[in-house]
């Protein structure tokens, strides 16, 4: 008997973890949380129960074994970087129940990357969200050990949260539209770090084009810089090209916490 998916454990509680909570309890899942500042989540679950309608529990826990035990589906939000990544794989295929399913939110890493450190390679794959509001779309891509019918459960999943999946045929690093969205991040901070024209200019550019109300550079102050720099250094270390290579000026922005929204300023103040 196909067990579904009922409940949903997030770990990782950042940019988009916590909208991948707030999501899914919204459309009725119980969801279980973890996240290594349990203060800042537990602020985070407390403002959304008032604000919001939500229609499924949220519980949020202080170590990662209690938040993915009675797990149906395990959603990976960390920091872009693999060898944490693993880390935290092979932790979650260790305490979570036989017939979870494990998935990353990567960006850019393909779950190939990640599952030599689990069992159940059958019930492993990637669903990489976007924004969930302004892009309500998602990435699913399995890897030739994951399961059609694991593949088709999460695929599911995903349409009953009310986000269109974008599928993977053939893995690759960035997947479907963060392909298109890294070539045009990648000259835009190439504009910027070699001083041929301001963000704001860039930015003015790309919205008038577009339409969109936020241009790349807002973007990218709303993930977070230090995300973005892991992300465009995954490329880097993928290719070994020194084109790919994120400029020595976005490094500088990080090493100062000057991260985007999160911290005040980025490429903006706020």
């Amino acid at each position: 008997m196909v067990r579904e998916i009922n409940t949903i454990s997030v770990i990782g509680a950042g940019y988009m973890g916590k909208q991948i909570i707030e999501r899914s309890a919204l459309c009725g899942y119980n969801v279980h949380a973890y996240d290594v500042s349990f203060e800042s989540l537990n602020e985070f679950i407390s403002e959304l129960n008032k604000s919001k309608d939500i229609k499924g529990e949220i519980i949020h826990h202080n170590n990662l074994p209690e938040a993915v035990k009675n797990a149906d589906l395990i959603i990976e939000t960390i920091p872009e970087n693999i060898e944490l990544k693993r880390d935290v794989f092979s932790q979650i295929d260790e305490v979570a129940p036989p017939h979870a399913i494990i998935a990353t939110n990567s960006s850019s890493i393909p779950i190939s990357k990640l599952e030599d450190v689990v069992e159940r390679k059958d019930k492993v794959m990637n669903i990489h969200f976007y924004h969930l509001i302004n892009w309500p779309m998602a990435d699913l891509m399995k890897i030739t050990q994951t399961s059609d019918e694991t593949f088709e459960k999460g695929k599911k999943w995903v349409e009953s949260i009310d986000i269109t999946p974008l599928i993977v045929k053939k893995e690759c690093y960035g997947f479907v539209f963060n392909r298109i969205w890294r070539a045009i991040k990648k000259d835009c901070l190439k504009i910027w770090s070699g001083g041929h024209a301001d963000v704001e200019d860039v930015d003015k550019a790309w919205k008038i084009f577009t339409g969109s109300d936020e241009g790349p550079f807002e973007m990218m102050d709303k993930i977070g810089l230090d995300v973005i720099y892991d992300i465009e250094m995954s490329y880097f270390k993928k290719s070994g090209d020194q084109d790919d290579k994120p400029p020595d000026a976005l490094k500088e922005l990080v090493d100062k916490e000057q991260l985007g929204r999160k911290t005040g300023k980025g490429f903006y103040e706020y």
